[in-house]
């Protein structure tokens, strides 16, 4: 895993390295937690402490390669220059979002361009990983279907007790295709009739202390299982499939549909699977 950050100062200036510039990134290490390699990059290479204020966006290529983008801000220290510098840093500088710049790779443009957006007005709520130890890197499921009338299910696991599922990655698939494998466990028949759309992540928990038995990740996931039934008009436009009634029947006994009843919960899943107010997780595969 990896965690990269970006440094905003109240003036929306941020730090950034004069030579082939990149937003700084830190490779996490055994026995450490996701976000500690930020704070350590961020004084080797400029010269400040810092705190993480929240993630923005998980990056993943499965689970061997996972990429946690942090926004933080300054608590101390000073801005490492040319007499400060050494092999851990070349010389730090702030950007003004104006002035030229040498890129390695312009895809960190839409990760400074997403920081300052959330910076002056947040879409999802402040996000850090939770203190809690994970043996694996899985998936926990709060996998909903919406039918007609904004009736909402959530597919839940029987035993011992009703709970939401979980699912361990495949090094050969994207970390979110564990909600894929879940759904054909289910409903192996309806599998292939429906999308299944992980819109974000609620939180996460991970715990860096014992390599191989506590440094997994449980990303905890909002899922939504949409049918895949395209209609078009006689122009050829895409139309809105009609809601369905109820979800598609569960074919595995371990499983069961759960419908909301619970009105506040109903109104703030409706309203997450609409408006996607959420961590975002993109697989880059």
């Amino acid at each position: 895993t990896s965690s990269w950050y970006q440094v905003l100062r109240p003036d929306g200036n941020l730090t950034n390295r004069t030579e082939s510039s990149r937003v700084g990134a830190g490779g996490k290490s055994t026995k450490r937690d996701v976000y500690s390699p930020v704070c350590l990059q961020v004084k080797e290479e400029a010269g400040f402490d810092c705190e993480p204020i929240s993630l923005l966006l998980i990056q993943e290529q499965g689970p061997q390669w996972i990429r946690f983008i942090f926004l933080a801000k300054i608590t101390g220290g000073s801005l490492k220059g040319l007499a400060a510098a050494d092999q851990e840093s070349l010389q730090a500088s702030w950007w003004d979002r104006r002035s030229a710049l040498q890129l390695r790779g312009r895809d960190i443009l839409r990760l400074i361009d997403s920081g300052l957006k959330y910076r002056q007005d947040p879409w999802h709520p402040t996000t850090l990983p939770q203190d809690l130890s994970c043996r694996h890197v899985v998936q926990r499921l709060v996998l909903v279907f919406v039918g007609a009338e904004d009736r909402i299910w959530i597919l839940l696991l029987k035993a011992p007790e009703l709970h939401l599922p979980t699912a361990a990655a495949l090094k050969t698939h994207a970390v979110t295709w564990a909600a894929n494998m879940v759904v054909q466990e289910a409903m192996p028949s309806a599998y292939y009739d429906h999308d299944v759309n992980t819109l974000g992540v609620f939180s996460l928990q991970h715990n860096g202390r014992q390599h191989g038995r506590t440094d997994g990740v449980c990303f905890n996931t909002l899922v939504a299982l949409v049918p895949d039934h395209v209609q078009r008009d006689e122009d050829g436009r895409k139309l809105e499939p009609p809601a369905a009634d109820r979800p598609p029947p569960v074919e595995n006994q371990r499983y069961v549909w759960f419908q909301v009843q619970k009105q506040t919960l109903r109104e703030k899943l409706l309203e997450k699977t609409k408006n996607t107010s959420l961590l975002p997780i993109h697989s880059l595969y």
